[in-house]
């Protein structure tokens, strides 16, 4: 049963041939930012690689000891381009899958425990959630990394700390529903625990929007990870992520050497737009609504 609903998903989603294009680059792009020690021309992080006489080249230069061609020019370090923006694929995604998939546990366990058991728990769980969504999630990871500091660990704290509302809000919402159906009525009355039936049986019933927001999520984090890097608030100099390449070429936007922002600034927007395009195309999907 479960095999041919996923099936019958499965031929929905293919009859939209932007969203399989756009799975296809989701696909291929974590790809090559696992594989970026084998793939990249050059490692950034290597300074025996790396050398000031390099900076600033524009793209298909060769090194001035002409050792490798730089297809997308080079930063104001030296650094190729084309293996910074592989590097710093592998860390904005890595940061953004990390933080949204820790946020969703988070939220999906305090979203099923206010279902649950409703009353006291499930207004105090709510009104938290109605506050912190108050906030930007900007403001709430400024202030978080403010009081924190820089570096992945804190950055990955600040982006689950915005991140788990969204999935309890819509965790609760689903599991409400399903609290009132028979099956969670006959596993109470086999005596079941509670976390049993939360874990169990209700949980996998709240997967499919859980789903959908764990896809858009995963591209919130991503650009509010570009964010915080692009004020100087992220990772350190050290890991740039895709923010920070931007942001090291940001002054010479307007002059002549455009490529140091924005061959990131393209990585970013196609990492973006594919997640957001198969977010969208799953959220179709599992609108009842577009149910026969």
């Amino acid at each position: 049963m479960f095999s041919l609903q996923l099936r019958d998903r499965g031929a929905q989603f293919a009859r939209s041939p932007v969203a399989v294009l756009a799975l296809i680059v989701l696909i291929l792009l974590p790809l090559v930012a696992l594989f970026a020690p084998l793939i990249a021309p050059q490692d950034p992080y290597d300074l025996s690689q790396v050398t000031i006489f390099n900076g600033r080249l524009p793209p298909g230069t060769e090194a001035f000891d002409g050792s490798m061609t730089y297809l997308l020019g080079t930063d104001e370090a030296g650094r190729d381009l084309l293996s910074a923006i592989i590097y710093g694929l592998r860390i904005s995604i890595g940061i953004g899958l990390s933080s949204a998939l820790i946020g969703a546990m988070i939220g999906a366990s305090f979203g099923l425990l206010a279902a649950y058991h409703g009353k006291r728990i499930d207004q105090a769980i709510m009104r938290i959630v109605d506050l912190q969504l108050s906030f930007p999630a900007i403001l709430i990871a400024l202030v978080l990394l403010a009081t924190l500091g820089s570096g992945i660990d804190k950055v990955l704290i600040a982006l689950i700390a915005v991140q788990w509302a969204y999935y309890a809000r819509t965790v609760r919402s689903v599991a409400l529903s399903e609290m009132a159906k028979d099956y969670v009525a006959a596993a109470r009355s086999q005596g079941l625990g509670a976390t049993r039936i939360m874990f169990r049986h209700v949980l996998p019933n709240c997967l499919p929007p859980l789903l959908v927001i764990l896809t858009i999520q995963t591209a919130h984090a991503i650009t509010l990870e570009a964010t915080l890097s692009f004020l100087g608030l992220g990772l350190p100099p050290t890991e740039p992520s895709l923010g920070l390449l931007i942001a090291n070429g940001f002054e010479f936007m307007l002059g002549s050497e455009y490529w140091i922002s924005i061959y990131p600034g393209l990585a970013l927007l196609i990492l973006l737009l594919a997640i957001n395009i198969v977010g969208d195309r799953l959220r179709d999907i599992f609108n009842p609504k577009l149910e026969a």
